[in-house]
């Protein structure tokens, strides 16, 4: 027969005193809420004191004197959350063994607690980075499966030609190597403006690193002169000067907690591609830009206006 529960007979068993033992346990890193509830159970684990000799227990981690094992369990550490305008010149990593500046060195933030960048930007990229020591929170936005997208605004040498489009989506937007049961997202391609020098324009991946990007462009030949990341998820790099960094409001990272921690099926939703026919419309809006650009009569007013125009092309389900 089943092993009957046994009933508690400790205080700690007001629902409103706080969060239930086993998960403080956890938080901790001391070991896994099943592992903790084992230790309950062979007496290890006592509260200010006294025994903790059965589930449930409700406990405050802030207040109360938890020992595990005669161990006393520290507090489960808090987490932070920091919005970052990296500049260029800095590596996203805690140490470098070149000694190039790190990010780390910009955010001094007072409760020193240790953090690390969510995702990185390559060493002369800038714009947006997300700072935190909450490393579910991290991989939750990182991790391809859960559909994070990420925007950049790109400076390139030259001017980019509607034949440029397929190579681009060839090499950013599918992934390189076929990975079973994935399939190709969709992903925005916006051209802000261009000239006979440089062409501006904006990117919003779900997948590929900003490297990636650099290689392509320079392949295509027109080398990445500025790449910046402007957004990550719903969270948009404004009013923040470079190299400056903040906490995320509690607005904030209510959207980010909404976008990570998403059920599958919004998840599935954010895979759903808007247009079968989208290279098609992008190669022919380009062309048009193209030929409305070269009309000598168009005054530069008309042409900058026109050539704010929206493009949308294949994407790619390759891991960062």
């Amino acid at each position: 027969m089943p092993r009957r529960a046994q009933k508690p007979t400790h205080s700690f068993t007001d629902a409103s005193r706080g969060m239930r033992i086993q998960k403080v346990i956890a938080d901790a890193g001391l070991a896994s809420r099943r592992e903790a509830e084992s230790m309950i159970t062979q007496g290890l684990v006592r509260v200010n004191g006294e025994l903790i000799d059965a589930l449930p227990a409700w406990v405050d981690a802030s207040r109360d004197r938890i020992t595990v094992d005669g161990r006393l369990l520290r507090p489960p550490e808090q987490h932070i959350y920091v919005m970052l305008h990296k500049p260029p010149g800095f590596v996203c990593t805690n140490s470098d063994p070149e000694g190039r500046r790190l990010i780390t060195d910009l955010v001094d933030h007072p409760s020193r607690a240790r953090l690390y960048s969510v995702g990185r930007l390559d060493f002369d990229s800038s714009g947006l980075i997300l700072m935190t020591n909450d490393g579910e929170f991290a991989n939750r936005l990182t991790h391809p499966r859960y559909e994070i997208h990420k925007e950049y605004e790109l400076m390139v040498k030259g001017s980019l030609e509607p034949e440029d489009v397929e190579r681009l989506e060839e090499g950013i937007f599918t992934p390189a190597e076929k990975v079973p049961g994935s399939r190709p997202h969709e992903s925005h391609l916006r051209i802000l403006r261009r000239d006979g020098e440089r062409t501006v324009l904006t990117m919003e991946l779900r997948e590929g690193s900003n490297r990636r990007i650099r290689q392509l462009m320079a392949d295509l030949g027109h080398p990445v002169k500025r790449l910046r990341r402007t957004r990550m998820g719903p969270i948009r790099l404004r009013g923040l000067a470079v190299g400056a960094w903040r906490d995320l409001t509690h607005s904030e990272l209510m959207q980010l907690r909404q976008e990570a921690f998403a059920d599958a099926a919004t998840i599935q939703k954010r895979r759903t591609s808007p247009s079968k026919n989208a290279t098609k419309i992008v190669s022919k809006n380009l062309r048009t830009t193209s030929r409305k650009s070269s009309t000598p009569q168009r005054s530069p007013q008309r042409s900058a206006a026109k050539g704010s125009t929206s493009r949308t092309v294949r994407g790619d389900t390759s891991r960062r």
